[in-house]
Protein backbone atom coordinates (compact mmCIF):
# COMPACT_ATOMS: atom_id res chain seq x y z
CA UNK A 1 0.00 0.00 0.00
CA UNK A 2 1.37 3.31 -0.99
CA UNK A 3 1.25 6.17 1.63
CA UNK A 4 0.95 9.79 1.15
CA UNK A 5 1.92 12.11 3.67
CA UNK A 6 1.89 16.43 3.53
CA UNK A 7 4.79 17.37 5.52
CA UNK A 8 3.79 20.96 6.47
CA UNK A 9 5.79 23.43 9.55
CA UNK A 10 4.14 23.69 12.92
CA UNK A 11 3.95 26.35 13.60
CA UNK A 12 5.05 27.46 17.65
CA UNK A 13 1.73 30.17 18.23
CA UNK A 14 -0.54 31.01 15.91
CA UNK A 15 -4.15 29.73 14.45
CA UNK A 16 -4.65 26.94 11.80
CA UNK A 17 -7.96 27.12 9.80
CA UNK A 18 -9.00 23.92 8.87
CA UNK A 19 -11.88 22.51 7.23
CA UNK A 20 -12.18 25.25 4.61
CA UNK A 21 -14.32 24.19 1.84
CA UNK A 22 -12.18 24.65 -1.08
CA UNK A 23 -14.04 26.24 -3.46
CA UNK A 24 -13.67 28.96 -0.47
CA UNK A 25 -10.34 28.69 0.42
CA UNK A 26 -9.36 32.11 -1.67
CA UNK A 27 -12.64 34.07 -0.33
CA UNK A 28 -10.96 33.02 3.16
CA UNK A 29 -7.27 34.34 2.18
CA UNK A 30 -8.92 37.88 1.13
CA UNK A 31 -11.50 38.08 3.81
CA UNK A 32 -9.05 37.33 6.48
CA UNK A 33 -6.33 40.14 4.40
CA UNK A 34 -3.63 37.25 4.85
CA UNK A 35 -2.41 38.34 1.81
CA UNK A 36 -1.13 41.38 3.39
CA UNK A 37 0.15 39.54 6.46
CA UNK A 38 4.04 40.78 6.60
CA UNK A 39 5.58 39.71 9.76
CA UNK A 40 4.31 35.99 9.95
CA UNK A 41 4.49 32.95 8.06
CA UNK A 42 1.38 31.96 6.02
CA UNK A 43 1.43 28.52 4.92
CA UNK A 44 -1.81 27.00 2.75
CA UNK A 45 -2.70 23.33 1.84
CA UNK A 46 -5.18 23.95 -1.17
CA UNK A 47 -7.39 21.01 -2.19
CA UNK A 48 -5.99 18.24 0.26
CA UNK A 49 -7.87 14.87 0.75
CA UNK A 50 -10.43 14.36 3.54
CA UNK A 51 -12.21 11.80 5.11
CA UNK A 52 -14.63 14.26 6.49
CA UNK A 53 -15.14 16.46 3.64
CA UNK A 54 -13.81 14.57 0.29
CA UNK A 55 -11.75 17.58 -0.74
CA UNK A 56 -10.28 20.29 1.70
CA UNK A 57 -8.12 23.60 2.39
CA UNK A 58 -6.09 24.56 5.43
CA UNK A 59 -4.30 27.59 6.62
CA UNK A 60 -1.47 28.20 9.17
CA UNK A 61 -0.80 31.56 10.44
CA UNK A 62 1.74 31.84 13.00
CA UNK A 63 1.49 34.74 15.39
CA UNK A 64 -2.00 35.42 14.55
CA UNK A 65 -4.72 35.09 16.58
CA UNK A 66 -7.67 36.56 15.15
CA UNK A 67 -11.03 38.58 16.86
CA UNK A 68 -14.47 37.65 17.17
CA UNK A 69 -15.65 40.11 14.53
CA UNK A 70 -13.06 38.53 11.96
CA UNK A 71 -14.51 34.91 13.33
CA UNK A 72 -17.99 36.01 12.90
CA UNK A 73 -17.26 37.35 8.99
CA UNK A 74 -15.33 34.32 8.69
CA UNK A 75 -18.04 31.58 9.37
CA UNK A 76 -20.66 33.40 7.02
CA UNK A 77 -17.85 32.85 3.84
CA UNK A 78 -16.88 29.55 5.65
CA UNK A 79 -19.04 27.55 8.37
CA UNK A 80 -18.58 25.27 10.21
CA UNK A 81 -14.53 25.44 9.88
CA UNK A 82 -12.04 24.33 12.43
CA UNK A 83 -10.12 27.04 14.83
CA UNK A 84 -7.07 26.10 16.05
CA UNK A 85 -5.11 28.03 18.65
CA UNK A 86 -1.15 27.01 18.92
CA UNK A 87 1.09 27.55 22.27
CA UNK A 88 4.44 26.52 21.83
CA UNK A 89 3.63 24.13 19.35
CA UNK A 90 0.52 22.90 21.53
CA UNK A 91 -2.84 22.98 20.36
CA UNK A 92 -4.45 24.83 23.58
CA UNK A 93 -7.90 25.74 22.46
CA UNK A 94 -9.92 23.96 19.23
CA UNK A 95 -13.22 24.66 18.32
CA UNK A 96 -15.59 24.97 15.76
CA UNK A 97 -16.86 28.54 13.70
CA UNK A 98 -20.13 28.02 13.32
CA UNK A 99 -22.19 31.06 11.75
CA UNK A 100 -24.29 33.34 14.51
CA UNK A 101 -28.10 33.72 14.33
CA UNK A 102 -27.78 37.43 14.03
CA UNK A 103 -25.23 38.74 11.50
CA UNK A 104 -24.60 42.07 12.43
CA UNK A 105 -22.95 44.37 9.77
CA UNK A 106 -21.00 41.89 8.05
CA UNK A 107 -23.12 41.18 4.97
CA UNK A 108 -24.65 43.79 2.29
CA UNK A 109 -28.42 43.66 1.64
CA UNK A 110 -28.97 42.32 -2.21
CA UNK A 111 -31.86 45.01 -2.43
CA UNK A 112 -31.18 48.30 -3.77
CA UNK A 113 -33.95 49.78 -1.82
CA UNK A 114 -33.36 48.44 1.35
CA UNK A 115 -32.68 51.58 3.88
CA UNK A 116 -28.90 49.97 4.71
CA UNK A 117 -28.31 50.88 1.34
CA UNK A 118 -29.14 54.30 1.81
CA UNK A 119 -28.96 55.42 5.09
CA UNK A 120 -25.82 54.86 6.85
CA UNK A 121 -26.67 52.49 9.20
CA UNK A 122 -25.77 48.51 9.87
CA UNK A 123 -26.84 45.76 8.15
CA UNK A 124 -28.72 43.19 10.20
CA UNK A 125 -29.77 39.63 9.03
CA UNK A 126 -30.88 36.20 10.97
CA UNK A 127 -31.02 32.89 10.08
CA UNK A 128 -33.85 31.98 7.63
CA UNK A 129 -35.58 29.18 10.09
CA UNK A 130 -37.31 28.32 6.63
CA UNK A 131 -34.20 27.11 4.53
CA UNK A 132 -30.77 26.20 5.41
CA UNK A 133 -27.55 28.41 3.96
CA UNK A 134 -30.30 31.54 3.44
CA UNK A 135 -30.31 34.58 5.45
CA UNK A 136 -33.28 37.26 6.07
CA UNK A 137 -32.83 41.40 5.96
CA UNK A 138 -34.32 42.34 9.47
CA UNK A 139 -35.29 45.87 7.77
CA UNK A 140 -36.75 44.82 4.13
CA UNK A 141 -36.94 40.83 4.90
CA UNK A 142 -35.57 40.14 1.39
CA UNK A 143 -33.79 36.43 1.46
CA UNK A 144 -30.75 36.13 0.24
CA UNK A 145 -28.66 32.68 -0.22
CA UNK A 146 -25.22 32.41 1.74
CA UNK A 147 -23.40 31.12 -1.55
CA UNK A 148 -24.18 34.51 -3.21
CA UNK A 149 -24.09 37.01 -0.09
CA UNK A 150 -21.52 40.04 -0.66
CA UNK A 151 -19.26 41.17 2.57
CA UNK A 152 -19.59 44.69 3.44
Amino acid sequence: MKREALMVAAIENGTVIDHIPSSKLFQVVRLLHLEDVRNSSVMVGYNLQSKKMGRKSIIKVSDKFFTDAELNTLSVVAPNVTLCIIKDYEVVEKKCVTLPHDIVGIVKCANPKCITNNEPMATHFTLSERQQGVIQCKYCQKEQSLDHVKIC
